[in-house]
């Protein structure tokens, strides 16, 4: 059995958010997780884990999970760069599947930040990206669930991955055998566990299962897909 938790962006939000939507109530028990190298993911399997009383875990972290690189947006909210760029502009960088945004540059805010981190420290320079698109996400996500994450699962391990969005979509892409321009359009819904049963070919026994009520799931997409506008 595998389940994916999708993580929080906005921290005051958490604690609610995954308390009310855990797996706990439903009774699920875990062997391993995984998880970025990003605070908010970290945080969101602390909250999860807390909630089911499995915080004894163990957690192996990867930078093959993070968030997708905005380049040079980063440091920009999705709606201060669709004031800035246009939301017919914004919507190609987010929802292309090999369209990046700008490359972050040596001038940026962020980048000596970024690239001086220790937590990529042993990166090769190729593997620190200046930017990436869903497709270059994916394609450093996508091994590490083959490679890692795969054998856990074929020793009959229940795995709890805590991720986020664009990192996770590769995996459901993979899953659900699903397009490009599918999964484009997917919004994954901030927060909200979503469970898969996988059979002996790791093929998904039934379609995600989000574990929320029906309403809250709706309007947990549909902030996620109202992300990339302009505020008002």
């Amino acid at each position: 059995m595998l389940i994916i938790c999708i993580c929080l962006c906005c921290v005051q939000n958490e604690a609610n958010a995954v308390f009310s939507l855990s797996p706990v109530d439903a009774g699920y028990e875990f062997d391993i997780c995984y998880t970025s190298v990003l605070k908010r993911a970290i945080r969101t399997l602390w909250l999860v884990l807390d909630s089911i009383d499995q915080m004894w875990l163990p957690v192996h972290r990867t930078w093959r999970l993070n968030e997708r690189h905005y380049g040079g947006l980063t440091g920009l909210n999705k709606a201060e760069t669709a004031a800035k760029h246009g939301e017919a502009q914004v919507k190609i960088w987010r929802r292309s599947y090999d369209i990046p945004p700008p490359p972050m540059d040596p001038e940026h805010d962020f980048y000596t930040a970024i690239s001086k981190d220790r937590r990529y420290g042993d990166l090769t320079e190729d593997q620190l990206p200046s930017c990436e698109s869903l497709k270059d996400t994916i394609a450093r996500a996508l091994p590490f669930w083959n490679e890692e994450i795969v054998p856990q699962i074929k020793e009959g391990k229940r795995v709890l991955i805590a991720a986020h969005g664009n990192s996770l979509r590769g995996i459901v892409k993979h899953l659900e055998g699903m397009s490009e321009e599918a999964i484009m359009e997917l919004n994954l819904p901030t927060g909200i566990p979503i469970l898969y049963e996988l059979d002996k070919n790791l093929k998904p026994v039934k379609p995600m299962q989000f574990l929320g009520d029906e309403e809250t799931v709706r309007k947990a997409m549909e902030a996620v897909a109202a992300q990339g506008k302009a505020k008002k």
